[in-house]
């Protein structure tokens, strides 16, 4: 069960593209976000013109967060992108829709894992609508503040000698 405050339901299409390599044969790349739920089966081949093959890949939820309010935020005042991360399976397709976020350090924490395909897609209005009420509701500005250093003690970097209990002269 998830803890997300806004659950907004969204589709991905993927492009499976013929692939100028000796070692792959096809690169596969989320090319559009789709606002709403779709009818279509996940998988279901939508376009196909020699060389391009587009799917739709499925549906998923856009999870917004209370604590990450401040991340949409920034995202909303540069680019408007969602983040699409496929996750390779073992079907009949090699990837799987894994999530979509709207949050980048999210979408950064994907990237690490290796073998994800992490894209970055243009926002749909009807999205960026709905994150930037989500924002405005529930963003909390929280002030910068500088921590005070604490004194160095001077005598705390200062040699000193080991106690030896044998030692007459530390006695």
């Amino acid at each position: 069960m998830s803890t997300a405050l806004v659950q907004i339901p969204v589709g991905v299409v993927v492009s499976r593209r013929t692939a100028e390599s000796r070692w792959i044969d096809f690169t596969w790349q989320p090319s559009a976000i789709l606002f709403g739920e779709a009818e279509a089966a996940p998988w279901t081949k939508l376009s196909d013109d020699g060389q391009t093959t587009t799917y739709y890949a499925g549906g998923t939820m856009l999870e917004l967060f209370r604590g990450e309010a401040a991340s949409y935020r920034d995202n909303l005042a540069g680019d408007n992108s969602l983040w699409v991360i496929l996750r390779p399976s073992e079907g009949e397709f090699p990837y799987e829709l894994a999530r979509v976020t709207a949050d980048p350090t999210e979408a950064e924490s994907y990237a690490g894992a290796g073998d994800h395909v992490i894209e970055i897609l243009p926002m749909p209005d009807a999205l960026r609508d709905l994150v930037a009420a989500f924002v405005a509701e529930h963003y909390v500005d929280q002030p910068f503040v500088k921590r005070k250093r604490n004194r160095a003690d001077p005598e705390a970097l200062a040699p000193h000698r080991p106690k030896d209990a044998n030692d007459k002269r530390l006695q």
